[in-house]
Formats: C-alpha cells, structure tokens, sequence
C-alpha cells in the first residue's frame, strides 16, 4: 500500500512539476488543419502529403487560419541501428525533414504521430521506452505537432499520466516547440489531468464516424450527435493552450474515409456538415479536416472557409460553449466571447422543421421556462449577426422569431 501510495505522490509531482515548465504560447486557439487518418490511413505517402500542402494554398484554406498537416499512423518504416525511428522508404522515400521541409515552405506546420505503447494501433513502432530518442528526432525533422495514441497500453490512469507525462518532458528538452495532443479517448478523463501532463489537447471521445447519430455509442459507432453529447459539462476543463478535442471533421467526407466510415458511417448532407462544423466551432474544438483537400467541392469550401464561424472557435478569451437548453429536440449553445459579445447556436436535432420563439430576457423557449445558469444579461441591446447568412437580423430587444430545418442550426454573434 506505501509503495502505491508512493508511485502516485511521484507521478502527480511529476506532471505538475512538467505543467509548470510548459510553454505557454503553444495552442492559444484550437489548432487547425488536416489529418490522412480518415481518408487515406495506411495508403498514405510524401506527394500526397505535399498535394494537400499545395491545395491547402490554393483552395483558401491556409488564408482561413488552417496550418498544420499531420500525418497519421502507418508512416513508421522502423528503427535504424541506433535506434532512431525512420519512415517507411517507399511511402516517403526523400525522408520526413525533406517532406516537413516542403510543408514549411508553403508557410504550413507539419505533425506526425505515435503511440504511448510499444506499438501503434496499426501494429507499427511505437514511442514507449523511446521518448527521449523520438523526441529529439522529431524535432530535427522539424515537426510542430505531435499526436500521441493509446492503443496496446496499460488501462490505469496513472500508467497513462506516466506514458504522457514523459512524452512531454521529452518534447519540451528536444529544443523544438511541438504541440501535444493526447489521444486516450477519453476512457480516464483526461480533461481532469492531460493539462497538467503536458498536453495541449485531448480527445474526449472515441473516434468520430462520417454519421450524424448512431443509436449505439461504442468504439465503433460515435456520430457526430452521439460525441456532442460528451461534450456536454467539459466546457470548465477548456482555456487557451488547452483544448478538449471531439475529434476531427467529418466535413467533406461523403462517405468517402475508410477509417470515419467504418461500422456504419455513410457520410451526411451539407446542411449537416455544416451544423457539425458551427458545433464544433462554439466548443472551442480543434478544426482538422480528413477529407481529399485536393477535391474540395464548393459547398464543402462555403463551410469549412466562413471566416466568421471561424473567428468564434478560434475567439482569444477561449471560452467552450456551454449546452443551456435542452428541450423537445432544440438544443441552444452559448459561448462568451471577447469584448463583452457572446456567440448562441440553436440546433434543430429533429427529422421535421421547427419553429422557434425565444425571450432573450427570460431565456424563454417556445413559451417554456427554461432554468438557465448563464453569465449573459440583457440589461444592453445586442444586435444580432446571422454568421451563416452574413448580415444583420434584429436585436435583443425583441424576441427571436425563426424556423430551422432539419438537422441545421442557427448561429447568431450578440454584437454590442
């Protein structure tokens, strides 16, 4: 029992002693960017990789504030005789300097992943007992993010704080400034330690499916309704250089990723793309795409570019919105914003049209009397700014009269 006792007074000191060396001009707003995982996974290679640095220019995304291209599990070629982590040859055969390289010179950041564990989750080398080694190459190959699995670990929270913990002191002596996002899944709530531990993000859930819901919540089934629901009271847990993460975008995907479609994911129409993409910007969430930005359609562009959706997720104060009502399939997100302006998402979940009359002084939905804990009060006018229609609607002063289809939202910015 002294000696349990023990281990866990040594990791907590650990990971707060780490806490308090972190750097804190790291993540100050939610990363954004693309990931191969869900679209490519183990097809993945360097002019791939350098075909969506280049469409990153040319679609508009990089001026929209998306800049980090990660590369996902499956890269891994092994290690070489001292041991030092190499990628495959023939996927990358200049190296990953020369491809983080050309990332760079796009004035794009580059990301790669690994694992907590012997080996990944596709069976590929893997960090644990390397931190050190994969750290400090990491950073000469010029790597500015890092995503860092769980598979084949130990269950034990505090292993877990342990696996972390180290990745993190390593990253922060490599001499590189690299973001770390820890992917545990959200299985030993990481939103109460991965601070602390020295990440940047975690992820809050199992990974995401190309679905809007599924009726089943497991490994193998998260919609994109089903992995909202766990974002729901996390909103104290996020600040600037600390991120709850529900996972990547599914915008744009159609079906497409292997990965986002696997146990029933068959992709969702635009107007849920874009409710999906509003939603995870009043979270305050990580914006990462999955889909071929190579192939990026218009509608797809009209979501994943609105540079006023954009500016709510990635707002300086850092606030993630908090779920205020819940009620006959409306749910209504508030986010506090900088400069005394707030953000409101009313989200239709139903399959048929719905009408709604909301009391900005009573917080009155529908005439039903809500209880509402919420820092907002209407003792000013705001005007309010329809951020997908772009323009003006009305004021506070009257209540809010709207109708919101199926599966859309409404996104309004309470402008002073």
């Amino acid at each position: 029992m002294i000696k349990k006792v023990a281990l866990v007074l040594i990791i907590a000191f650990n990971y707060c002693n780490i806490s308090a060396q972190s750097n804190k001009k790291l993540a100050l707003t939610p990363p954004m960017g693309w990931n191969s995982w869900n679209m490519f996974e183990g097809d993945i290679t360097e002019e791939i990789v350098k075909g969506i640095a280049d469409a990153f220019v040319s679609s508009g995304l990089k001026n929209a504030g998306y800049e980090y291209i990660l590369i996902d599990d499956v890269w891994q070629g092994g290690r070489d005789n001292q041991n030092r982590m190499i990628p495959d040859p023939k996927k990358f055969p200049s190296g990953i300097k020369a491809l983080a390289d050309y990332v760079h010179s796009k004035d794009l950041k580059f990301g790669i992943y690994s694992d907590a564990a012997h080996y990944t989750c596709g069976g590929y080398t893997a960090s644990y007992g390397f931190e050190k080694e994969d750290a400090k190459t990491f950073a000469e190959w010029g790597v500015d993010y890092l995503k860092y699995d769980y598979c084949h670990a130990p269950k034990e929270k505090a292993e877990a704080i342990k696996r972390y913990s180290a990745m993190s002191k390593a990253l922060k002596k490599s001499g590189r400034d690299i973001v770390f996002a820890i992917c545990e899944w959200g299985q030993r709530e990481p939103w109460t330690w991965a601070s602390a531990a020295g990440g940047n993000l975690w992820r809050t859930t199992w990974d995401s499916r190309d679905v809007w819901e599924t009726k089943i919540y497991n490994g193998g089934h998260a919609g994109i309704m089903n992995i909202l629901d766990k974002q729901v009271d996390l909103e104290k847990y996020a600040r600037p250089g600390s991120w709850n993460d529900p996972d990547m975008l599914m915008v744009g995907l159609y079906g497409k990723g292997k990965s986002s479609s696997h146990g029933g994911g068959n992709g969702c129409t635009d107007t849920e793309y874009k409710s999906h993409f509003s939603l995870w910007c009043m979270l305050a969430a990580p914006l990462i795409v999955n889909l071929d930005v190579r192939d990026i359609n218009e509608s797809t562009k009209n979501i994943l570019l609105n540079k006023e959706m954009i500016a709510i997720d990635q707002d300086k104060l850092g606030k993630q919105a908090s779920r205020i009502i819940d009620c006959d399939d409306i749910n209504v997100f508030l986010k506090q914003l900088s400069n005394n302006e707030w953000a409101i998402c009313f989200l239709n979940r139903s399959k048929k049209t719905k009408s709604i009359d909301f009391n900005w002084n009573t917080f009155e939905l529908n005439g039903k009397k809500i209880k509402v804990e919420s820092k907002l009060k209407i003792n000013k006018t705001y005007n309010l700014r329809d951020i997908w229609k772009h323009k003006t609607i009305g004021n506070t002063e009257t209540n809010l009269k709207a109708k919101i289809e199926s599966h859309d939202v409404l996104v309004l910015r309470l402008i002073k």
